[in-house]
């Protein structure tokens, strides 16, 4: 019989007397990677921070065993202290702190008078970033001049400079692109090889195929499956299990109804906000029609998010130039409110920040960018008017929540994107921007995300997609435009739309920049 590492028996958790996990058992063998899969909402991460003590033994009923003794962890120094390490999908470094630094936060490397030793400190820093292939890094950068990609795995050697045992990872590849991903879950069966036994979450199911020994699968806060490798798991066969439901088509059709131009982009240029001499965006000219869906495909670092937010009111960088048309009309957007009240909307890659307050409630994160033009009169705000039309959207695109008081933070991803969605839905736009439409959700949200932007150009709207899943450019695109180095690389109709096809636009254009 396998050596079983951890036991989480007839764990019950509930959120103002709603049950997010419900008599869950769940149980990880040593020294395997054992993946967690589920809808957003069904209790994985709830589960996870019951185990590393964010959530302090007594708030939930049931036992948790480690190593064979039962634990009542009060805080995360109490799970840590055994060896159990969490890292989060927002990560947790402090960005104006050095690498050195961020690896030892809060387990200095100290005297026994308690003054830090960096002699010590840089040694052993050094030693660990070699372990994950980082050992070129200057160890005295401040840790936001890395990429999130690095940052993922100075996330990792944080947590082996605490003598983890067990590594658990909440969605790690979540912003991460496909080169950057396959890092990190080498990095994963690395850590195996040495004995260290992982939990991973995460939606993107070809990972875990790749990477996992077992799959347990999670729906409504209840076990439903425990999948070992040698059962040759499916992407079928654990979506079947998320959604209770086989989904033979994970994109919804759409009939195409493409009308006239709204929406043309001439010569545009963008220069980096903290850099007046790098160019960003050069000479990008594209076209979108009433009812196309269009999408900018490329590498992480292309500048697609830089082009949509310049566009949007001019929200990112300076010695901005060229021309924007809409419906034949040149407009010039200065500022985010102007895109606004020109009809253009733009959902953000990085909905927590960007998109939502997390602190405030449903009702007033849909209504706030419609609060002035549709909700207000002589700058009094029509309240009646807000909690109807916060409800007419809650049940129009299915956000699962009490009410439309209840808080967004408290929300799954897949309902806080939805909310972030209906935000602009009500501003009633012609065009909209959408960047990362699905990160970190799951494959049944997803659908009716999918569903939610077909209903828009169905209904004559103008969509622009940007995404790092290829498969998800192909499956939702009319049209798309291949961006390299801040530049079009080439553009690909319906029938010439391949992963095969992108990449090499990508390379050929590569090839040009080269020469």
């Amino acid at each position: 019989m396998s050596d079983i590492i951890l036991k989480m028996n007839h764990i019950t958790k509930e959120f103002s007397g709603v049950k997010a996990l419900d008599d869950m058992n769940f149980q990880v063998k040593r020294g395997e990677i054992h993946a967690l899969c589920g809808e957003n909402g069904a209790g994985k991460s709830t589960l996870m921070n019951i185990l590393s003590g964010v959530y302090p033994y007594g708030s939930y009923s049931g036992d948790v065993v480690y190593n064979g003794q039962k634990c009542q962890f009060h805080n995360i120094k109490d799970s840590e202290s055994k060896g159990i390490v969490i890292i989060h999908q927002e990560l947790a470094l402090s960005p104006y702190l050095s690498i050195a630094e961020n690896i030892f936060l809060g387990n200095e490397v100290a005297s026994s008078a308690g003054v830090i030793n960096w002699t010590k400190t840089a040694q052993k820093a050094k030693e660990m970033l070699a372990m994950v292939g980082l050992e070129k890094e200057n160890i005295n950068a401040p840790v936001n001049s890395l990429g999130v990609g690095k940052q993922q795995l100075i996330e990792i050697v944080k947590a082996l400079g605490k003598k983890v045992d067990l590594l658990i990872l909440d969605e790690p590849t979540a912003a991460l692109n496909d080169e950057e991903s396959r890092q990190l879950l080498d990095i994963m069966l690395q850590l195996k090889e040495r004995g260290i036994t992982c939990i991973i979450i995460s939606h993107k199911l070809n990972e875990l195929s790749y990477v996992a020994d077992s799959i347990t699968i999670i729906r409504d806060g209840k076990t439903i499956e425990t999948l070992d490798k040698e059962d040759k798991f499916t992407e079928d066969r654990i979506i079947k299990g998320m959604v209770g439901r086989e989904i033979t088509n994970r994109y919804p059709p759409r009939e195409s109804n493409v009308g006239d131009l709204v929406f043309e982009v001439k010569n545009w240029n963008v220069y980096h906000p903290n850099d007046e001499h790098r160019q960003v965006i050069k000479d990008i000219s594209l076209q979108v029609r009433a009812g196309e869906v269009v999408g900018l495909a490329g590498l992480m670092g292309a500048g697609r998010t830089e082009l949509a937010m310049s566009l949007f009111g001019k929200s990112y960088g300076q010695k901005i130039s060229g021309q924007v048309f809409i419906k034949g009309t040149e407009v010039n957007m200065r500022s985010p409110r102007e895109a606004i009240e020109n009809k253009v909307a733009y959902v953000s890659e990085d909905r927590k920040t960007a998109g939502l307050i997390a602190i405030d409630d449903i009702k007033n994160n849909m209504t706030l960018a419609a609060l002035r033009d549709f909700f207000s009169k002589k700058g009094v705000i029509n309240k009646n008017e807000e909690i109807l039309t916060a409800k007419k959207y809650m049940k129009l695109i299915n956000i699962k929540a009490n009410s439309i008081e209840q808080k967004v933070g408290s929300l799954s991803g897949g309902n806080q994107q939805k909310v972030v969605l209906a935000k602009w839905m009500i501003t009633e736009p012609d065009i909209l921007i959408l960047d990362e439409p699905t990160r970190g959700i799951d494959v049944g949200a997803k659908y009716e995300i999918y569903s939610i932007i077909n209903d828009l150009a169905k209904a004559g709207k103008a969509v622009i997609i940007i995404s790092s899943e290829m498969p998800e450019i192909i499956g939702m695109c009319d049209r798309v435009y291949v961006i390299n180095e801040g530049q079009i690389a080439g553009e690909l109709g319906k029938e010439d739309l391949s992963q095969e096809n992108i990449m090499k636009n990508i390379v050929a254009h590569n090839g040009k920049e080269n020469k």
